[in-house]
């Protein structure tokens, strides 16, 4: 008979890996059941763990119903699924959908809002928790889907769609009268993404990377200069926002000492380095705040079509920056975690496990 799996982390210590096996949940009436497909693992999804409490990730998935207590955590993923059971007339089996998914091999949904583009969950756990995550895209009904980029959205499309806001928001607000924007952990996919998305609008661009991803974070030519954080005294002495993507208080003190009350904004998008120290910075980035200004903005049809646009002219970028690893099972995604952990993934590498 078949068997669900489930891969968690203690909460306190997330390189501490507990396996579990159970049988396959029974479906009451209005739920849909998801076998989890192919899953991307990125820093994008440690950040998901490290800010777990403060920002409600560890919420999405709980572990109780899997027979787990509540000292372990599900990391959220990104990756496609299939419907293996339906008690929704709407959704049939063996649709294929996009989404927010856990560390394990099921899970259970309430679909609402069905339609051709997919449907949103409306489990009640979820109903407070931020509305993006909740969506499950059918890849019919899906524009900016192509069967050969799937490794491509797996990797990088909630990242995108996090550069893409970024990148609007500092535009929309004219680049808040800086000549120069600063991005830490400029080697990261959320950072390439934003600058690549900024790059010939205006301002200049600078990387901050450590010495050992300068050649790599040069190849990608989306930034104007790049620069390791031993060498702030390189950054231009002008009007300049920084996008802390690194959490690095040495780094944010030393462009402080360095560019002063030049140092026009100072904002905290994401933790790749694992130190959450947002509060230290002006402000926060969330991009669903700002993807609810450009809905009333544009509308719904609008803002997909601009992120359509935007994520197929980055992908065409973005499959020559990549070599794609595919691991395969729980112990590989285990493992995959592990080395996510500790930040021994080269920059080049982008990590699916099928599932």
């Amino acid at each position: 008979m078949p068997r669900s799996w489930t891969v968690a982390v203690s909460r306190d210590d997330l390189g501490r890996i507990t396996y579990a096996d159970a049988d396959l949940p029974v479906l009451t009436e209005g739920e849909v059941l998801l076998r989890v497909d192919r899953v991307g693992l990125t820093a994008n999804n440690v950040t998901y763990a490290v800010l777990g409490d403060a920002m409600r990730y560890w919420e999405f998935f709980p572990p109780e119903p899997r027979g787990l207590t509540p000292d372990l955590g599900l990391p959220p993923l990104w990756g496609f699924a299939e419907v293996v059971a339906s008690t929704v007339p709407e959704v049939a089996t063996g649709l294929r959908v996009y989404g927010y998914l856990p560390t394990a091999s099921h899970l259970v949904v309430r679909p609402s809002r069905v339609d051709d583009s997919g449907f949103r969950d409306a489990s009640p756990h979820r109903a407070e928790l931020p509305s993006p995550y909740n969506v499950y895209r059918a890849t019919g009904g899906d524009p900016a889907y192509r069967k050969d980029h799937e490794d491509l959205l797996i990797l990088f499309r909630p990242l995108f769609f996090t550069s893409f806001m970024l990148a609007d928001q500092v535009a929309d607000n004219d680049f808040y009268g800086a000549g120069a924007l600063v991005i830490s952990s400029a080697s990261s996919k959320t950072a390439y993404a934003t600058a690549a998305e900024l790059r010939g609008r205006g301002v200049r661009l600078i990387g901050l990377t450590s010495p050992g991803n300068l050649a790599f974070t040069r190849s990608l030519s989306c930034y104007d200069d790049v620069v390791s954080y031993r060498e702030l005294d390189r950054v231009d002495d002008v009007p300049t926002v920084y996008l802390d993507l690194s959490g690095s208080p040495e780094v944010r003190a030393g462009l402080r000492d360095r560019l002063g009350d030049r140092l026009v904004r100072d904002i905290a998008v994401g933790l790749t380095g694992q130190v959450p120290n947002a509060a230290a910075a002006g402000e926060v980035f969330f991009a669903p705040v700002q993807m609810r200004k450009r809905r009333l903005d544009w509308g719904a049809d609008g803002l997909e079509e601009r992120f359509t646009t935007a994520w197929r002219r980055f992908a065409e970028l973005a499959g020559g920056w990549i070599d794609v690893r595919v691991s395969t099972g729980p112990d590989e995604l285990g493992r995959v975690w592990r080395e996510v952990l500790g930040g021994a993934v080269p920059p080049r590498t982008g990590h699916v496990i099928q599932l």
